[in-house]
């Protein structure tokens, strides 16, 4: 059964442009250090942080609450097992949040051009 679905689009020039202005303050605010860690061994790293930026949007999207709801950006990361699909990893509220939800799983998608990148997200529970 789904539970929620979470969609959102960013633009990569204005990721980078906080990246820029902001540097490491954001960073440290948003992702985890192994996103850091694969979005900076990237030439245009600024795609790969939109992209996780829109997945943990669309996180919060399909629990149906929005930023300053309780869940910290930090809080969900996003990886990829050995093919390279994407996966969100929940930690501290995020993951209270799909416990209380009784989510089972999380079908995460995420693309980019030069100006975009969006992430689609389906919450499945019992």
């Amino acid at each position: 059964m789904i539970h929620g679905v979470g969609i959102d689009l960013v633009e990569n020039e204005r990721i980078e442009s906080i990246i820029r202005k902001w540097g490491d303050k954001f960073l440290e605010r948003v992702f985890c250090d192994d996103e850091v860690a694969y979005c900076a061994k990237h030439t245009q790293s600024s795609l790969h942080y939109a992209a996780r930026f829109a997945a943990k949007e669309s996180f919060l999207k399909a629990l149906g609450i929005g930023l300053g709801m309780g869940v910290k950006l930090k809080d969900i990361e996003v990886t990829r097992n050995i093919a390279g699909q994407p996966l969100i990893v929940a930690h501290g509220e995020a993951l209270n949040q799909i416990k209380k939800n009784k989510i089972k799983k999380i079908n995460l998608s995420l693309t980019h051009t030069k100006k975009y990148a969006a992430a689609f997200l389906v919450m499945e529970k019992e």
